[in-house]
């Protein structure tokens, strides 16, 4: 199918595997791509089943729903969506805690107060902007002994979350060392995203600024180094208490707004409707391709 469309791929459709989504600006707009997708089916003698296929919607897509507003989660599925959900790991731990080693199952009142919580931050979860290769990307950065946390955004507006819990060994590191481990963790989880892109990094670690042109460096930091050296980025010193994006993520529960403030007007202004699941209306259409 990709071969089929290749050169409608993302400029306004979207294939996987058996599933055709296009995608356009406008009703007059979405006429015609309509239109140039089905005759192309047409011309390889493709089929698409009718009953299968639906028209000027906002489609649900691999388990999200797609608008012009965004990325938001599909209300349909009951699952967890790490990167909708601020301060995951955190959450999540009581009932992570569970599958340690010899550790008995016992579902008492925290565990079931963090099920809850999740539940609730599902029915909740905030619009992500969705990312645009031809613009810069910032990624905030922080580190505690709870866990990682990191933000991806771009022009203010939040594109993914990222956290995780600390792994056994990490609980020793030092203060460096986790404050790098948080940033090489952000360059991993979106590599996809960030890899031959320009972007910005913040951290609340100050001496972070200067690890390219440090003498001393132990190895696991030498290995960082060598990851970090792929990405075309720059490292910037953020003060803690302005560094509420990523710190709400690795330690807080919430983000106090005296200190929100301290932080660009766009930025807070995301903050404040995050708890927000409104979808503007949008053209879209799912096809369904007929299988043998």
């Amino acid at each position: 199918m990709n071969r089929v469309f290749m050169d409608y791929l993302d400029k306004f459709i979207v294939v996987f595997i058996d599933d055709i989504l296009i995608y356009s600006k406008s009703e007059k707009e979405h006429e015609v791509h309509l239109r140039l997708v089905l005759q192309r089916l047409r011309d390889h003698k493709l089929y698409a089943r009718l009953k299968k296929c639906e028209f000027w919607i906002e489609v649900p897509f691999l388990g999200h729903i797609i608008s012009k507003g965004g990325i938001t989660v599909d209300p349909l599925k009951i699952r967890y969506y790490r990167r909708f959900i601020e301060n995951f790991s955190k959450t999540a731990k009581p009932m992570t805690s569970l599958l340690k080693k010899d550790t008995a199952f016992k579902w008492i009142a925290d565990r079931q107060a963090a099920f809850d919580e999740l539940k609730k931050r599902l029915t909740t979860a905030p619009i992500l902007t969705l990312p645009d290769q031809q613009k810069k990307f910032t990624v905030y950065c922080d580190a505690s002994r709870d866990g990682l946390g990191c933000v991806l955004m771009q022009e203010g507006k939040v594109v993914a979350y990222g956290s995780r819990q600390l792994r056994k060994h990490e609980v020793n590191y030092p203060t460096h060392d986790l404050e790098l481990a948080a940033v090489v963790y952000a360059l991993k989880i979106w590599r996809h995203y960030l890899f031959g892109q320009r972007c910005e990094i913040y951290t609340d670690h100050k001496s972070l600024k200067y690890i390219f042109t440090q003498n001393e460096l132990n190895m696991r930091q030498r290995r960082w180094l060598e990851l970090i050296k792929d990405y075309d980025l720059e490292i910037h010193y953020h003060p803690g208490k302005a560094n509420v994006v990523a710190d709400a993520l690795s330690r807080k529960s919430y983000a106090n707004m005296a200190l929100g403030f301290q932080m660009p007007l766009e930025l807070c202004e995301e903050f404040e409707s995050l708890n927000l699941g409104f979808l503007s209306h949008t053209t879209v259409a799912h096809l369904k391709q007929n299988q043998p």
